[in-house]
């Protein structure tokens, strides 16, 4: 899957802070997940049973950083895993679209998890791209 030429959908941004047009269940599968906001099909176990998506929604909110009790433990235990695993810090996303906006998160992404060889998606799980399958140095923090 190529990068978008046009700017990425502002509903890939998930309530955590992930942007899941980078995840590698949406860039790297001939039936990529729609991402954490759209429908279930496609997505893994884990994020069918999300538990702050199911949070956010029983306080009608849209975004975790939206949340009085921010940053919870749900997003303290992620943040930690996301952190050591991705060397990516998804509080750190949520405090970009705070004080910048949504699209300029995006536009940043986009910039950043773009293969430089071909124009793929560089996946933030396993920084490989969806096209030509480079182990690329983009997407690093």
């Amino acid at each position: 899957m190529k990068m978008p030429k046009e700017n990425i959908d502002t509903i890939m941004f998930a309530p955590c802070g992930m942007n899941c047009k980078v995840c590698y269940k949406h860039c790297c599968y001939k039936k990529p997940c729609a991402g954490c906001l759209n429908n279930d099909k496609g997505k893994p176990e884990h994020c069918r049973k999300c538990k702050i998506k199911d949070c956010i929604r029983e306080k009608s909110l849209s975004y975790c950083f939206e949340c009085p009790e921010h940053p919870c433990k749900l997003i303290k235990n992620l943040e930690k895993s996301y952190n050591k695993r991705y060397q990516s810090s998804l509080m750190k996303n949520s405090c970009f679209v705070q004080a910048h906006g949504l699209e300029c998160f995006m536009e940043q992404q986009k910039a950043k998890y773009t293969c430089p060889q071909c124009g793929g998606i560089v996946s933030i799980h396993d920084k490989e791209c969806s096209e030509c399958h480079e182990n690329s140095c983009c997407g690093n923090e």
